[in-house]
């Protein structure tokens, strides 16, 4: 369902030159969780694919696009510019994404990749129409925060992650969306979801065992060093809380528009560097002497003054 960008030119929307000028929530313990995940899935050489429900302004899915192996497919699915069926949602889309159009999305996700991904415009509930089971690896939903539609796309996602495949929720905790957190831990209770880890923003989860994710990510954090990490249990089960104020970022998307610095000025060879071979060492500028500067004084004083500044010189010299 991929379609070429909207009617206006994207030479007229504004031209992120790094992932952080893209508008949206996307902290630095979430990106380096991201990256993670994908690089230890491969390193396991777990096949599938990327999903993302729910894009707003593109953030995530530029950081999952440079993270695509050349044999996976990425698909984002979002209302964009089309109208909720239902009036509650409606209400959200006007409220909180006021500003999203399909056209921005592109524009932004373009300015750091060569093609889009694979793009399904309407309700999440529609993905499965357009994602096989099972394919999935890695799938963050951060689309609706109304507990019915979360519930949905949580269960739609369950058919079609693999068996070791990660789901990634958004604003599990935020109090201005608690139709998530109800939705969320109602699956770790009910749906047979099994946690992972938290941040402060969100939650990730598999259908699989976590046991051997959380083993290693807790290595990776150890040697690490600079990620704050605690092992919390939620019935009966291991859950790793987790932040990373201060740490450093994983390496980021590279824009093509990305500013170049404007080249240095020339600067003469200072006193203490040599001279470049067969060339002359730059000389300063010859300081002025007192006969110098008397000399330029009368040729600019009035021709009166002048005079009787030569007569007292004579006479001092007769003396």
């Amino acid at each position: 369902m991929t379609a070429p960008i909207a009617d206006q030119s994207a030479e007229q929307l504004p031209r992120p030159t790094r992932l952080s000028e893209v508008k949206g929530w996307f902290f630095t313990a979430d990106q380096l969780l991201f990256d993670w995940f994908l690089a230890h899935q491969q390193d396991r050489s777990e096949s599938g694919d990327l999903l993302e429900l729910g894009a707003y302004m593109g953030k995530s899915a530029i950081f999952l696009g440079a993270r695509l192996r050349p044999d996976e497919r990425f698909t984002v699915c979002d209302l964009f510019d089309s109208p909720a069926e239902d009036a509650s949602n409606s209400k959200e889309m006007r409220k909180s994404y006021a500003t999203l159009t399909r056209r921005a999305f592109e524009a932004n996700y373009l300015a750091f990749h060569d093609e889009l991904p694979t793009i399904v415009q309407g309700l999440s509930s529609i993905v499965s129409d357009h994602v096989e089971p099972g394919s999935v690896r890695f799938a963050h939903i951060d689309a609706s925060h109304l507990y019915e539609h979360v519930h949905g796309d949580i269960l739609a996602v369950r058919e079609l992650l693999t068996g070791s495949g990660v789901v990634v929720l958004d604003d599990y905790r935020a109090e201005h969306c608690p139709g998530v957190a109800a939705a969320t831990w109602q699956a770790v209770a009910n749906e047979g979801l099994r946690p992972i880890c938290i941040t402060g923003t969100k939650f990730y989860g598999t259908w699989g065992d976590p046991e051997p994710a959380q083993k290693a990510l807790l290595e990776w954090m150890a040697a690490r060093g600079d990620i704050w990490h605690e092992v919390q249990y939620v019935n009966d089960a291991p859950l790793i809380r987790l932040s990373a104020k201060g740490a450093e970022e994983p390496a980021q998307p590279v824009s093509r528009h990305r500013a170049v610095p404007a080249p240095r000025a020339a600067q003469r060879p200072s006193a203490t560097r040599p001279a470049a071979s067969g060339a002359r060492p730059a000389s300063r500028p010859p300081v002025p002497t007192r006969s110098t500067v008397r000399r330029v004084a009368l040729d600019v004083l009035p021709p009166i003054v002048t005079r009787a500044i030569v007569r007292a010189r004579k006479r001092a010299r007769t003396r």
